[in-house]
C-alpha cells in the first residue's frame, strides 16, 4: 500500500522570459500547467498506473513569481477512492540567492487511474505509518474542509 511520503514530489522550475505575462510575473497557465504535471506524477507513483486530471477545487493564486524567481512545486496524494487520487499541489515563489520561500499558490487536483483505453480502473488503498504521512495526510484533508 503505497503512503504520502512515496508519493511526495518536489520539483523546481526557474520563471523564464517567456514564462511570464504583461507584468514580468509567471502567467497563471503556467503556474496551472506547472501544477498538474506534478501533481499528475505525484498520482502516478500512488497508483502504478497512468492517471488524467478530473477536477481542479479552489485554485488560488496568492502572490506573483517573478521572473527569475524558482516556482517550487509539491505534491502529495492524501485521500483516495476506487480509482481517484486527490492530490494536494502546493506553489511557493523562492529566491534563487537566498533561498527565501512564499506562498504563491494552491490547490486539490483530483486524478483518476485509467488503463490502456482510458477506462477508470481501481488504485491501492492509502496508508500512513509514519507521523509524517500523517501529517501530509492531515495537511491535505484540512485544506479540503477550508474550501
Amino acid at each position: 500500500m503505497p503512503t504520502p511520503c512515496e508519493t511526495y514530489i518536489e520539483n523546481r522550475v526557474r520563471i523564464q522570459p517567456d514564462m511570464t505575462n504583461n507584468y514580468d510575473t509567471a502567467h497563471g497557465g503556467v503556474v496551472m500547467k506547472l501544477m498538474d504535471e506534478v501533481g499528475a506524477m505525484s498520482a502516478m507513483r500512488f497508483a502504478g498506473e497512468t492517471c488524467v486530471t478530473a477536477r481542479i477545487s479552489g485554485l488560488d493564486f496568492t502572490r506573483p513569481i517573478p521572473r527569475g524567481d524558482i516556482a517550487v512545486v509539491e505534491a502529495w496524494a492524501y485521500r483516495v477512492g476506487r480509482s481517484s487520487i486527490r492530490v494536494r499541489v502546493v506553489v511557493d515563489r523562492e529566491d534563487p540567492r537566498t533561498g527565501e520561500r512564499k506562498r504563491t499558490s494552491e490547490s486539490c487536483f483530483v486524478f483518476v487511474a485509467v488503463d490502456e483505453d482510458g477506462s477508470p480502473i481501481e488504485v491501492p488503498e492509502l496508508h500512513s505509518p509514519t507521523d509524517r504521512d500523517r501529517q501530509l495526510e492531515e495537511r491535505g484533508r484540512a485544506a479540503d474542509s477550508a474550501e
